[in-house]
């Protein structure tokens, strides 16, 4: 894939475009978005659009399925949460076609999205393009299902948290498209979530590293996953909004500079585990089982003999739950924590950064359970209730060491 774009009167551009939940969660935003989509084929472009479930089906989804069993098995969760992207891709190509523009809709398994059988938390092992390019050729828009793919076997998969922009990343990567966007509801990736920080600045472009760290570290803007994927396929990625013009952010290969700082983000549905009696052996069996299920528990530590601590995120539960119930170990829950972390390059060769950042929370009255200093992030383990408050503390200690 190549990072040019193609404006209106040159030559023919691949776009790829991805829209969330939110974008497309009633008839008005759906029209909107179609009538975007309509106007960028309209320049001569092809256009392959991926859409995830509306606004909040697929928890509607989660809570019917809980009415029926505690503990549905994942094969048929997969099932039923595949149809929430059903619904969209359709509603959406009617709205399309509503308009005069040609479109059709595909499930993931009608395109060729092959995975692993990982339910819940599937993998995209390859993309069958022939029958998308067939129809691009005959002039249409094309609507795939996010979130979803099949199995070779013919199991419905789904792809787990972000899965709609991993699906718009591999599908980039296999049309080699001229470009991917990702509309979301913000007009790009900033400083700081604008929404708690009002002095937030929009980024031109940010590396698929830092970006990495800031989707790792709880940023919403893009999902982990789909940015790893990017960076090995060198999928450019543009950040926009679906609900204006603006110019967005693009995510893509830079070199790194010299120390500085990129941005601040928050984790608000951090769970912080205190296990009292463990020996070394059994952390090491949790961790490394952890580690298999591509979980990074953060901020661990021993504070005493026998004793380990460690943060993770809320939707990571689970498998934390199960671990401990193998290893049958007994462990200690508080709820109440968030994780705020700076990201940049070079942080330790910052100096004073973590003392600056010490001393403005300590100023604010803001406690720190714990902390952790590398190279591209400084995380701080706060109350849940000061984490807004820590980000606007924070925000121009990063706007100060910024390149």
């Amino acid at each position: 894939m190549n990072g040019t774009y193609a404006e209106s009167g040159e030559s023919m551009s691949l776009i790829v475009q991805k829209f969330g939940g939110s974008s497309v969660r009633d008839i008005q935003r759906l029209f909107h978005v179609a009538q975007r989509i309509r106007r960028d084929q309209q320049q001569g472009h092809q256009i392959v659009v991926v859409v995830s479930a509306q606004g909040k089906t697929t928890d509607g989804l989660i809570e019917k399925a809980l009415e029926i069993c505690e503990s549905p098995s994942k094969r048929e969760m997969d099932m039923l949460l595949s149809t929430g992207e059903l619904m969209s891709i359709s509603l959406l190509a009617m709205a399309l076609q509503q308009l005069g523009c040609p479109a059709v809709s595909l499930a993931g398994w009608q395109v060729g999205i092959h995975t692993d059988g990982s339910h819940q938390n599937a993998r995209i092992l390859r993309v069958d393009t022939r029958k998308i390019h067939q129809l691009l050729d005959e002039g249409k828009v094309v609507i795939v299902a996010g979130f979803q793919g099949v199995t070779e076997n013919g199991e419905i998969t789904t792809l787990g948290r972000g899965g709609s922009d991993t699906t718009a990343v591999a599908l980039a990567a296999a049309l080699k498209a001229d470009r991917c966007q990702i509309f979301t509801d913000v007009e790009g990736v900033y400083t700081a979530d604008p929404r708690i920080v009002e002095e937030a600045v929009k980024l031109q472009e940010i590396s698929y590293q830092d970006m990495l760290e800031m989707a790792a570290m709880g940023a919403k803007v893009l999902h982990y996953r789909s940015v790893e994927l990017a960076k090995q396929e060198q999928v450019c990625l543009e950040v926009l909004s679906s609900l204006n013009e603006a110019p967005g952010t693009l995510v893509r290969s830079l070199r790194d500079s010299s120390p500085s700082l990129r941005g601040l983000t928050a984790d608000q549905t951090t769970l912080y585990y205190v296990i009292p009696h463990i020996t070394l052996e059994d952390a090491g069996r949790l961790m490394t089982d952890l580690y298999r299920q591509e979980i990074r528990p953060d901020l661990a530590e021993q504070p005493a003999a026998g004793q380990l601590c460690f943060a993770i995120s809320s939707h990571q539960r689970s498998a934390v739950t199960e671990g401990l119930k193998r290893l049958r170990l007994g462990a200690l829950l508080d709820e109440n924590y968030a994780k705020v972390t700076i990201v940049g390059n070079g942080l330790t060769a910052i100096p004073q950064l973590k003392q600056e950042c010490d001393s403005a929370l300590q100023e604010a009255e803001i406690p720190c359970r714990s902390s952790w200093l590398g190279e591209r992030r400084l995380s701080f383990l706060l109350p849940r209730n000061q984490a807004q408050k820590a980000m606007q503390i924070l925000h121009p200690i990063v706007l100060r060491h910024r390149t």
